[in-house]
């Protein structure tokens, strides 16, 4: 066993990673293979089960209930993690999800369905912020990019796989079954995680902020029913629509007035003063919009106009998603080894906006090899984005409030896939119905009165005449949505090109200790909130743990010793 050791004003060097480092992010990567698997499973599973459960009037609720779960519960884990610890919380995340999951495959019934799935969302809210707050309390933020690119890599194998592994399972082992695969995953998980990972325990100083995370509780859940119902299950100037929003409103307006009071404020507010970490917070929030909404109307697109296959409806997206996966991968590598990494949200939302104009030139004549350039360019953008926004949000923060950094980012990116879904939706129906009036006149508003969204069996039972306005109305609606999400992309480039270059502390030829223009020891985070890393560090001194295959802590504000604090120790192993 040898030691690396960092003094104080010693140029730092690249210290490798102890094998059970590897082991934890294996462990983490099949944690979130756990988490983006499930939807993408269960999705295709849903003719099945409601031909088994029946309920077919309360299908929606079956995504919605986990939905509204995961998203509620998002901050309070993180805020729970940095209060105890983050090991027992992420374990006891993925232990609630996997109840979850067994009592789903168990269900009688639909109501049941809908109550469990609720439960294994509220595991779910735990496993992403569960994953990014260890990293970032494992790996320093210049080594962070490289892991962060390879858990981007897994969320686009879950995309293009999910809805594959699904159908497979659904024909050939029962609907059930997609739920009890998460059972053999989540095993190995928990297995490696309790092995190997040994953080230091913590002790919370003072009381969990129970009306905080009710009013943030209330809030969200009232945002995301307004975007899952507002113009399908009720019209956007319904009196319930109007009352969801209201109640959204007046709760999260308490909720900011109850944090700048209470002592473990579910949400510390001093963290948006950072400027870099409220402008991820954005940008976050608009990528979300953008690709959530991409992801829903070019299949749609495909299968409409190109004629494409719903089957793999997961290949569909393939252009964009290997685009994603390798740009994020070769982002990460890059910021590790320069610690630069202002380029990439400004280049991902150029090419972002660049790759959604050209998605709304494509119209009933376009080739599936030019709309497949078309989604690369998109990929690439989001490739530049995903892990960026994240790294920088943690860089921003102090060590102890990493849970809740990692856990707002996750947030408000979730909020924006709801918003951009329903509101670039709504555009896209009202478009495909103006459309279609236009060109099959009554017999076209007929057709789309349920829904502007046909299935293939639905288009094939039409008319030819109908077939063939409806795939001109789908592209002028695709045309419509996806010109939106080029406004939207601009909005997030401008907050790219505020973005401030803090040094990302850690390992690397010229980041031993970062140095403003005076010569002086850098702060240890762009926000310098008041409270000094040097208490922290210490105490994790004292707590680690001594056995020779621990993972331990990357040091205090991701690593960088100053002064009278702890060394930062790499192990070999």
């Amino acid at each position: 066993m040898s030691e690396i050791r960092q003094k104080p004003g010693e140029q730092a060097k690249e210290a490798p990673q102890p094998r059970s480092v590897r082991v934890v992010m294996m462990a983490l990567m099949v944690t979130i293979l756990l988490a983006m698997l499930d939807n993408m499973i269960v999705s295709p599973a849903m003719p099945t089960i409601v031909g088994d459960l029946g309920g077919m009037e309360h299908l929606s609720w079956v995504v919605t209930a986990y939905m509204l779960a995961t998203a509620a519960s998002t901050p309070i884990w993180g805020k729970l993690g940095d209060m105890y610890g983050r090991k027992g919380v992420f374990l006891t995340s993925i232990v609630i999800f996997l109840a979850g999951s067994v009592l789903s495959g168990m269900a009688q019934d639909m109501g049941q369905l809908i109550g469990f799935r609720a439960v294994q969302g509220l595991g779910a809210g735990g496993l992403m912020v569960g994953v990014m707050a260890i990293i970032g309390e494992l790996v320093t933020p210049r080594e962070r990019g490289k892991y962060m690119g390879m858990m981007t890599g897994v969320m686009a194998v879950a995309m293009i796989g999910g809805p594959l592994v699904g159908g497979t399972i659904t024909d050939h082992l029962g609907w059930r079954w997609a739920f009890y695969i998460n059972l053999p995953l989540g095993a190995v998980a928990l297995a490696m995680v309790t092995a190997v990972l040994h953080l230091p325990k913590k002790k919370a100083k003072g009381r969990i902020d129970y009306l905080g995370a009710a009013l943030l509780t209330v809030g969200i859940s009232s945002l995301v029913l307004v975007t899952t119902w507002g113009g399908t299950e009720y019209a956007w100037t319904s009196t319930v629509i109007m009352e969801l929003i209201a109640i959204g409103v007046v709760a999260l307006i308490s909720f900011v007035i109850v944090q700048k009071k209470a002592a473990e404020p579910i949400l510390p507010l001093h963290i948006f003063r950072s400027l870099n970490f409220t402008l991820m917070s954005v940008i976050g929030f608009l990528t979300g919009f953008v690709m959530f909404g991409a992801m829903l109307f070019l299949p749609l697109y495909q299968q409409a106009v190109q004629g494409a296959s719903a089957t793999n409806s997961g290949l569909l997206l393939l252009p964009m998603l290997l685009s994603m996966m390798v740009v994020s991968f070769f982002s990460g590598r890059f910021t590790t080894s320069t610690g630069k990494y202002k380029i990439f949200p400004i280049a991902g939302t150029v090419l972002m906006v660049l790759g959604l104009f050209l998605l709304s030139t494509m119209d009933t004549d376009t080739t599936r090899f030019t709309s497949g350039l078309y989604m690369a360019v998109l990929g690439a953008g989001m490739g530049c984005l995903m892990q960026i926004t994240m790294l920088v949000a943690q860089n921003s923060v102090e060590m102890k409030d990493m849970g809740v950094a990692s856990s707002s980012a996750t947030l408000f990116r979730t909020l924006g896939s709801s918003f951009g879904v329903a509101i670039m939706g709504a555009l896209f129906n009202s478009r495909v119905e103006d459309t279609m009036a236009s060109r099959a006149g009554e017999l076209g508003g007929k057709v789309t009165e349920q829904s502007a969204q046909l299935d293939a069996k639905s288009l094939e039972k039409l008319p030819d005449v109908v077939q063939s306005a409806y795939q001109h109305a789908v592209s002028a609606g695709t045309h419509s949505a996806f010109l939106l999400g080029a406004i939207i992309g601009l909005a997030a480039l401008v907050a790219a090109l505020f973005v401030k270059e803090v040094p990302l502390r850690g390992a690397g030829p010229k980041d031993a200790e970062p140095k403003d223009s005076a010569g002086k020891d850098a702060a240890p985070s762009e926000s310098k909130a008041p409270e000094a890393a040097e208490p922290e560090a210490a105490e994790l001194k004292d707590s680690e743990p001594k056995d020779s295959g621990s993972v331990k802590p990357a040091g205090d504000v991701a690593g960088d010793a100053a002064p009278g604090t702890r060394d930062t120790v790499a192990e070999s192993v």
